[in-house]
């Protein structure tokens, strides 16, 4: 409460002659202590009256994405939320290899001795033109990595996550007589290149502002529904990989096809080839994926080119799993390289990222289960579901270090329930993360991941 509320109460307690006038600090004690002795209000009712103004914080922060890397306002306003809520707040934690500064944020609420709880939001959004017709929809343009104009969206939910840790730290602030610990909020940037945990941790995270000994995050998800939450122990999400690699030739007019070493068909027969490596090397029962996601090559029908660039991604939960289809790549691409011919000095480059790469997420099977509980206390077992292993990646599960502390990242439901029962009916899928037309219904899903995450920050802190 700000003093302007408790300062008419304090000055009817120095103004009543019956009384010894009190000196102000000691009547604000009083007021807090009667404060203190109140029951908290019930969480679904605090969240309810929360929902107004998190509903036009999501809806601000969907109007005005950000690419990772350049979270600049996005930090900035999370940052001025948590200060006002109390958290001591430091911003611009972040260190990329390439030595850049990253838009990093931490808020610290301390309550006494207790576990150390850190629960993490990502901030940045994607290169994607929004085409969903919400009147909140993003008309935002920037410029990628590479250079070219792009339009950019939330089309991964990375809004409905910041508003919902706010939401929660609100709850968390109010609460402190239900708690005792740290709550260590994360506002990590940079979350679809996979670099900003990586950056955040290479900044000296833990150093500076403490060692975790739980870590949370949350997650939507379309093939959830709203109001619903799913939590699972062990593997939940794939690690991943990118690795570039450049088929080389030689280029020149293209009515010559056969005085040339021509890449392009190269680049053809590798992208084919390479699916092998998952479905022909690969043991059937370690889950892989192998994804030729872009091909660049060439500047006019006529020419030739001299080579071509393609980008991939590799998922795995193993590790030997993801060293053999790095291996399989090279010795693939070589392959087709020598096949057509190719001079020893115009081989293949492969290239593996040294930024762009995480391990997989696997939540503690134990801290799973304990959460599971608590969030069929909160609500109801209707509305918790176990969950599924995936494919998809996050660099979430680099704050366990390895797996040394319990972690667990909760799937959070974002679409209609009727329009997810029709689409598991007709089998055609709902728009999900990445899709331009991914739209979660903001308020049932900000509703339970606000209470969700409150109530299982709770339990660890109690």
């Amino acid at each position: 409460m700000r003093p302007a509320s408790i300062g008419p109460r304090s000055r009817r307690l120095d103004y009543n002659p019956a009384m010894p006038r009190l000196p102000v600090a000691i009547a604000l004690s009083a007021c807090s202590c009667l404060m203190r002795a109140q029951a908290p209000v019930p969480l679904a009712r605090s969240v309810q009256a929360q929902l107004p103004a998190l509903i036009e914080t999501y809806k601000d922060f969907h109007r005005n994405p950000e690419l990772s890397h350049h979270e600049e306002q996005t930090s900035a306003k999370f940052a001025a939320d948590l200060r006002q809520l109390g958290y001591t707040v430091t911003e611009h934690v972040g260190k990329y290899q390439d030595g850049s500064q990253a838009w990093g944020i931490v808020a610290i609420l301390e309550n006494g001795p207790g576990p150390r709880l850190l629960i993490r939001t990502d901030l940045d959004a994607l290169p994607v033109e929004e085409k969903t017709g919400v009147d909140y929809a993003s008309h935002v343009h920037s410029t990628n990595a590479e250079g070219q104009p792009t339009s950019v969206m939330h089309a991964c939910g990375h809004d409905i996550h910041m508003t919902a840790l706010l939401g929660t730290a609100k709850e968390l602030a109010g609460r402190k007589s239900q708690w005792h610990g740290t709550v260590m909020l994360i506002g990590q940037p940079s979350e679809e290149t996979i670099d900003g945990a990586r950056a955040m941790l290479a900044d000296n995270l833990y150093a500076r502002f403490g060692k975790p000994d739980f870590v949370l995050g949350q997650h939507d998800d379309s093939t959830i529904a709203a109001g619903d939450v799913a939590i699972k122990g062990g593997p939940l999400l794939a690690s991943s990989t990118s690795v570039d690699v450049v088929m080389r030739g030689i280029g020149s007019h293209g009515a010559h096809p056969d005085a040339v070493k021509d890449p392009i068909v190269m680049a053809a027969e590798f992208i084919l080839l390479a699916q092998t490596v998952v479905s022909r090397q690969t043991d059937p029962q370690s889950p892989a994926v192998l994804t030729v996601g872009t091909i660049h090559g060439g500047l006019k029908r006529n020419i030739i080119p001299e080579e071509v660039k393609m980008q991939l991604t590799l998922r795995a939960y193993s590790e030997p799993v993801r060293l053999h289809m790095i291996e399989a790549i090279r010795s693939t691409a070589n392959g087709v390289a020598i096949a057509y011919g190719v001079a020893p000095d115009r081989m293949p480059i492969v290239t593996v990222s040294e930024t762009e790469v995480t391990p997989p997420t696997i939540n503690d099977p134990a801290f799973a289960d304990r959460l599971r509980a608590v969030a069929i206390a909160t609500l109801g077992a209707d509305h918790v579901q176990t969950g599924r292993s995936e494919m998809g990646s996050e660099d979430f599960g680099l704050f366990s270090l390895d797996g040394t502390i319990p972690s667990v990242f909760v799937r959070l439901g974002a679409v209609d329930p009727g329009k997810l029962a029709e689409s598991q009916k007709t089998g055609v899928p709902l728009p999900g993360p990445h899709s331009p037309f991914f739209a979660p219904v903001y308020e049932p899903t900000l509703r339970t991941g606000v209470t969700a995450m409150t109530a299982l920050a709770l339990d660890i802190l109690k």
